[in-house]
């Protein structure tokens, strides 16, 4: 059985809000080479909607950084929409129309 780590609270790498459970975000996913490459803590959020939006062949070719992320017009749009919800509420998230 897999261990999980711990969730720890600050603030998340990508949307910026503060004092909010974080998970560990591997920025080239496991299954593509990236176990042991950088890492960014990312709130539950963003980082099921990322896992949402793109495949991890995507995310380890096109969007391997918290930079790429932010420039990507798919999370800019989620991003403005989740920086004015509290971080104390359960966000859904909703496949992308392009890998429904």
């Amino acid at each position: 059985m897999k261990k999980r780590r711990p969730y720890m609270r600050g603030h998340c790498n990508l949307c910026k809000r503060e004092n909010i459970e974080l998970t560990i975000h591997h920025l080239t996913p496991r299954e593509e080479g990236g176990a042991h490459m950088p890492t960014a803590l990312l709130c539950k959020a963003c980082h099921k909607q990322i896992h949402v939006l793109y495949s991890n062949r995507e995310l380890a070719l096109r969007l391997n950084s918290i930079p790429l992320l932010l420039d990507d017009d798919e999370i800019k749009k989620y991003l403005k929409w989740i920086r004015s919800q509290p971080a104390t509420k359960a966000v859904r998230t909703r496949k992308a129309k392009r890998r429904k």
